[in-house]
């Protein structure tokens, strides 16, 4: 599982594009909560490096479709899902499990 960032370089209701194994990742921090989606929304490709976050999801810029942060769900359109992936911190360190 790799070390894809430190915590001091995520502030509270920040967001970090990271690349890990050809694959960008998304991380958000949310009230020291950090979480890792795919940085393409499902629906037409945005990146959501633009995204706005409110509460416990991120609106796509493109079209606003809200995704939850804890597993990707999308209420109005649940056939989409973002992909995300576990996330643990370790001595500061952020870890993504990408298994």
């Amino acid at each position: 599982m790799p070390i894809v960032a430190r915590m001091e370089e995520l502030p509270n209701q920040g967001k970090k594009l990271v690349t890990v194994a050809g694959q960008e990742i998304l991380l958000i921090n949310l009230k020291g909560v950090i979480y890792a989606v795919e940085n393409e929304c499902p629906h037409q490709g945005a990146p959501m490096t633009g995204a706005l976050l409110k509460d416990t999801y991120l609106a796509c810029p493109r079209h606003g479709y809200r995704f939850e942060l804890k597993d990707g769900s999308c209420k109005e359109h649940p056939e989409l899902t973002l992909k995300t992936w576990p996330v643990r911190v370790e001595n500061n360190e952020i870890i993504i499990d990408l298994a």
